[in-house]
């Protein structure tokens, strides 16, 4: 036991060092893809797991899952617990990323399609860009910003217009409301996580903010009386399996990289997978779950994910700071090389 105990140690380790040998551009890479691939894939891990379970508890229990974890990991390694400050922000962020964000997209796909959610995801840059200005005195729009702006709002009416278009397909209405307010949510979340202030190492803000988000989530279906809707014996095993997906992939690891990227680099970049992630869903919402893409969504589709492109794209590479934008000096924050290796390494021997 004790022999095969050291052989994982030193397996993670010889991991470690490997993944530190990465250069920054290539942490940033891999940070990003993670999020295209594996949070492209979480819509329908999302609607698979909702079959079975009420959406706001099962969105809690996937991250109180997630967060506990990190959070009981950073413990037994020595990180002291976050101050009363630390969780005044986790709070602030759990409630505005999770609750309002991801609870938000979980509510909706009772409603929409997987791959239409990810889709109205595409909007999270379009707030990103316009709240970053307004808010934070960031660069004025430019007009391309402009005209990618007004093209993702055509895109998003498109999808919430009149079903008469396009074959008569038509989505509901409350669920794209949600949808709305949930990109709202996450981009004022994700902008103000840049500046709280967190626990210095990341993967205990992380598990910090997952626990947060886990409680507001909890408490939201217990006020819309989902307890009374939850039926353990009835879970599938596809739902649970799914909603393992979801906290160890969705969360431990989409997550901790997508708080890397918002400390280290431009939100334009740090929010680019709302237009890879929908591809991801759509391909997967026809292929696994049968879900109809039809004409209206796939226009809607490329309008929206050509409006992102062109807003993102305007920022320039000048904007992006690859180093440890908005970091504070004093308080050197580890590459993503490590947070990844450290969060692969300690699920590795599971």
């Amino acid at each position: 036991m004790i022999g095969a105990i050291e052989e994982c140690q030193e397996r993670n380790t010889a991991m470690t060092n490997r993944v530190g040998q990465l250069s920054p551009r290539w942490q940033m890479a891999l940070a990003l893809v993670t999020l295209y691939v594996v949070w492209g894939s979480t819509y329908l891990g999302i609607r698979l797991a909702i079959e079975t379970m009420p959406p706001f508890l099962m969105a809690s229990a996937r991250f109180l899952i997630a967060g506990g974890v990190l959070y009981t990991w950073m413990r037994l390694r020595g990180v002291p617990n976050p101050t009363r400050l630390h969780t005044r922000s986790g709070l602030i962020i759990g409630g505005l990323l999770l609750l309002g964000g991801n609870g938000g997209v979980t509510w909706s796909e009772q409603y929409v399609p997987s791959g239409l959610a990810a889709v109205m995801i595409g909007a999270v840059p379009i707030w990103t860009v316009l709240l970053d200005w307004l808010l934070f005195g960031a660069q004025r729009p430019t007009r391309r910003v402009a005209l990618g702006l007004s093209g993702g709002l055509l895109g998003v009416g498109l999808l919430a217009g009149p079903g008469t278009l396009f074959g008569g397909q038509s989505f509901n209405t409350l669920g794209i409301v949600a949808l709305l307010v949930a990109t709202l949510t996450w981009s004022v979340g994700s902008l103000y996580s840049r500046r709280a202030p967190l626990p210095r190492v990341p993967l205990m803000a992380t598990g910090l903010e997952m626990l947060a988000g886990g409680f507001w989530l909890g408490l939201a279906g217990t006020l819309t009386g989902e307890w009374s809707a939850l039926d353990v014996g009835a879970i599938s095993l596809k739902s649970a399996l799914a909603l393992i997906y979801l906290a160890v992939f969705g969360s431990l690891l989409g997550f901790t990289a997508y708080v890397w990227l918002l400390r280290h680099t431009t939100p334009a970049r740090a929010t680019s997978y709302a237009y890879v992630n929908p591809v991801v869903a759509l391909a997967l919402g026809w292929a696994l779950a049968g879900e109809d893409v039809g004409a209206r969504t796939i226009i809607a589709a490329a309008i929206i994910i050509g409006s992102v492109v062109l807003i993102t794209s305007s920022r320039g590479e000048s904007a992006v700071r690859d180093g440890a934008a908005f970091e504070p000096a004093s308080e050197p924050a580890p590459t993503q090389a490590s947070v990844t290796a450290q969060a692969v390494g300690s699920m590795s021997c599971d």
